[in-house]
This record gives structure tokens, sequence and C-alpha cells, in this order.
């Protein structure tokens, strides 16, 4: 009987993997940090390992040992490189596709299985579960026709990780700008919008755009308190 390994941050990936390995073929085993999955691969050989949302570096002798997959929410080449939802969206983009690839000693380089289309609506908590539904679908046929990756073709685009600061909120000029600022950043783990005016911190989410009218949630700390 095949092994597999799913390895991804707790929460809804955990959930997820409960409801869905049950109703596949092979051993399914789930870890969520480095030093589980180190201690698992001290005993066991699985088929495959999916890192569906891993927030670590994956050892290069892991990458290389085992068949690692992992899955990026851009059409590859295109969007290699970090946080590809914000970048998507910064960049206009209303929908884009989740690729599945083996992964490589490059950043996004290895070779791709296929990829499914998928919707950039909502908040990024919303799309990012979307996603993450949509893997479990792209899991069931790779263990279903164990497809070949073939090598990615088409004009290399990078993106840039962001970091915290870059959730503060520039001056826009439409409000559609600011909502899909705002929403782009809305998910548990991420820094959210903000607007620091020396006094006070500012903090958005939860936002909507109606009858060209933005409303979102704010949450309001004294810039001293929100560095203690």
């Amino acid at each position: 009987m095949n092994r597999f390994l799913v390895a991804a941050i707790d929460g809804w990936h955990r959930e997820l993997f409960e409801k869905n390995s049950v109703l596949l073929t092979g051993h399914w085993d789930f870890v969520s940090t480095p030093d589980e999955l180190q201690s698992y691969l001290s005993s066991n050989c699985p088929k495959y390992i999916f890192f569906p949302h891993w927030r670590w570096i994956v050892p290069a002798e892991i990458v290389k040992e085992y068949h690692c997959i992992c899955f990026h929410m851009t059409d590859l080449p295109y969007g290699r490189g970090g946080s590809p939802l914000q970048n998507l969206i910064l960049r206009g983009h209303k929908k884009t596709v989740l690729t599945v690839l083996r992964m490589d000693q490059g950043i996004d380089t290895g070779p791709v299985y296929f990829k499914e289309p998928l919707s950039l609506d909502g908040s990024a908590e919303e799309i990012y579960l979307r996603a993450a539904v949509l893997t479990w679908k792209m899991i069931e046929r790779l263990v279903k026709e164990d497809p070949k990756p073939v090598f990615q073709a088409g004009e290399t685009v990078l993106f840039k990780r962001r970091s915290p600061v870059d959730s503060e909120l520039p001056e826009f000029d439409t409000l559609q700008e600011i909502y899909d600022f705002i929403r782009m950043l809305d998910a548990p783990g991420y820094p959210h919008a903000f607007l620091n005016t020396k006094k006070y911190i500012l903090k958005f989410t939860q936002a909507n755009l109606s009858n060209k009218v933005l409303s979102a949630k704010v949450t309001i700390r004294l810039e001293k308190d929100d560095h203690e």
C-alpha cells in the first residue's frame, strides 16, 4: 500500500485532510511542523509529500530524495516568488490558476503536473479556503492518474514577497483600489491593511464595496500600544 504524507499548517488544512484522505486509496499521514516532518521521514518512505500550505523552507535533501509537491497560486512561470495572491490582486487580476508542481532547488521552478482555474473574488481568507478545497481535488487527481510533470514554458515573471510594512494603505485614487488592498490582506495570520496617523493605528478588515460606498471594520489602537 502506498504511503502519502500531507505537510501543512494546522487549521482548515488538517480539517480538510481528515475529511478527504479517508476517501482516497493508500495510507495517509499529516504533519504540521518541520520537526514532525523530519521525524516521520526517519521511519517512513511516502510516495508523495504534499505541501498545500507550508511556512518553512523544505531541506534540500528532502526535496532531492522524495517526490515533494506544492501548489502555487499563479500560472507559472508567471508569478514565481512570494505573496502570489497579493501580487495578483495588485496587478488587477480577477482570476488565476492553481498550479501543482514538483519541487526542486529553485523557487517555484519545478515541472508542472497540471493547473486548475481559481477565482480571486472575496477576501484573502475566502480565496485561501477556496484554494485549499481545490488543492484536495488536485491531490485526488494526482493519486488516481499519477501523471508525469512537464517543464515550465513561457515568460518568467518574478513576484516579490511582501513584508508587514507593505500593508500600510497607499493613497489610491479609487474605492476599488482601496477595497482590493484591504481584502487581499484579510486573512488570519496576515498583516492587515493599516493607516498610521502617528498617534493612532487603524487596521481594516471585512471590506465591502457596494453602490459606490466602501465600508469596512476598523480597529483603532494607540500607536505606542501597537508596538508593545
